[in-house]
């Protein structure tokens, strides 16, 4: 007689299918995003003088020093420009790897990792498939797309956070929404509104099924404008050398809300229709981005009105999310072409995030030109290299962010009074005109020879 067949023991907690699907996902958001930064920074080129100027503050914070950025200004405390203390966690890792890589990489991973929470809510509502099809949609947003192409920004920070509350929110964990909104007052001074408008969602939510929810919802509301008025007023005119925000000037030149009206109307365009196909607008949680797009309509400055730069990540999350919430309150709609559309608006998305993409940073990883050096980077880093280690340096945007890591480097034409040892710029379009000339109109007493030149780059070396 055979002997018995013994069942294989069953797994007491299955795991459930595509559980992994949003850390798969964010892995290769991760290599995207990475590969892009990465590449631009090799191939010099750098949009702007952020980059260098967050390093300059991480690597204070990672020397255990008051976070002075120079390129603002010969001791500037960053802490009197923009409130973001988070920007320290980065410190240790800079610390073992000092260089504007570990920063991009960072910021890479924190925008990768933002999706995980908008994928896994989305599977959790909707199912399997149309959470991964939202979470491509999400990775793939113009928003995150450009504050990856863009330096780096604190807001890197801000992305995940807002994701993880949201969907603790969606999934009723209302007190751990809390929880995930509150870091946001560290990140930048005017996410205090956001953390605010994050807690009248969750206070609308819990007022007939838990009152002691509704009273911590309530008192983060008015934590957070508190922390918003607390920091313009108090923390960072403390901290600055002006002894005042030096970012009301963008506010205060009259009423402008309606200035620009056809680029902010494109704007809420981007916003709305290829993310969420309007549906985003139905559910309660976009009432979240109304504080980030508030102050940038209301500025004066035009650079906040469009879809360019850093500015719109943070709203990414906050409308992908809403359409997952307003998906489900949809289903149950007694509207039969309104039920019909919501089916239809996953894959709509999707698709649309995958056709601009075709327009957008991302896109160049397609194209093999992209992995190739461009002439000239190889024998312009030689002569920046010729720069020794702790010198001070007088450079613009170009040379930048190959020397905040290892040399004191100031702004063109705003050392203070400080005589630096090497000026370097990017003189491709003879913009400085004789390079030495330039150099004793910005410091008539001293003498400067030109060090090394490549490629429209000029090292200049102060003589004794």
């Amino acid at each position: 007689m055979p002997a018995p067949v013994t069942p294989p023991p069953r797994d007491r907690h299955p795991r459930p299918p595509g559980r992994r699907d949003p850390h798969l996902l964010a892995a290769a958001l991760f290599a995207a995003y990475a590969t892009l930064s990465v590449l631009r920074y090799q191939h010099l080129a750098t949009r702007s003088w952020d980059l260098g100027i967050f390093e300059q503050a991480v690597r204070a914070y990672a020397h255990l020093e008051a976070p002075v950025v120079d390129l603002k200004g010969p001791g500037f405390n960053i802490l009197g420009d923009h409130f973001s203390p988070v920007i320290a966690l980065l410190a240790p890792v800079y610390r073992l790897f000092p260089s504007p890589v570990t920063l991009l990489l960072a910021q890479a991973a924190l925008f990768a990792l933002s999706a995980v929470p908008v994928t896994r809510a989305a599977a959790g509502l909707l199912g399997r498939a149309r959470g991964l099809v939202l979470g491509v949609a999400y990775g793939l947003s113009w928003g995150v797309q450009r504050a990856v192409d863009f330096d780096f920004h604190e807001v890197c920070f801000a992305v995940p956070l807002i994701a993880f509350s949201l969907e603790a929110l969606l999934a009723g964990r209302r007190r751990a929404a809390l929880l995930w909104a509150l870091p946001l007052v560290l990140v930048k001074e005017d996410l205090g509104l956001t953390v605010a408008a994050i807690a009248l969602v969750v206070a609308l939510r819990s007022r007939r099924s838990s009152p002691r929810t509704l009273l911590y919802a309530l008192a983060v509301v008015v934590l957070g404008i508190a922390a918003t008025l607390v920091t313009l007023t108090v923390a960072i005119p403390s901290f600055s050398t002006t002894g005042d925000y030096d970012y009301w000037t963008k506010v205060d030149s009259g009423f402008s809300l309606f200035d620009g009206a056809d680029v902010k109307l494109r704007t809420l365009a981007w916003l709305l229709i290829p993310t969420s196909g309007l549906l985003a607008l139905r559910s309660p949680l976009f009432a979240v981005a109304l504080p980030t797009l508030g102050w940038r309509f209301y500025s004066a400055d035009d650079h906040y009105w469009g879809t360019d730069w850093h500015y719109s990540a943070v709203l990414m999350p906050v409308v992908a999310l809403a359409l997952v919430d307003a998906l489900t309150l949809v289903r149950v709609s007694p509207r039969p072409w309104l039920r019909s559309y919501a089916r239809h608006v996953p894959a709509a998305v999707a698709g649309a995030a995958l056709a601009l993409t075709t327009t957008l940073p991302l896109s160049t990883l397609t194209d093999t030109a992209t992995y190739d050096t461009p002439e000239g980077v190889p024998r312009i880093e030689r002569a920046l290299g010729r720069i020794p280690d702790g010198a001070t340096v007088e450079a613009d945007i170009g040379p930048i962010s190959r020397l905040t890591s290892r040399c004191r480097v100031f702004w063109i034409g705003d050392t203070g009074g400080i005589t630096p040892d090497y000026i370097a710029l990017n003189n491709t379009g003879n913009w400085a005109g004789d390079v030495q000339a330039y150099a004793h109109r910005l410091h008539p007493n001293a003498r400067y020879t030109i060090d090394d030149a490549a490629y429209g780059y000029v090292v200049l070396k102060r003589r004794s």
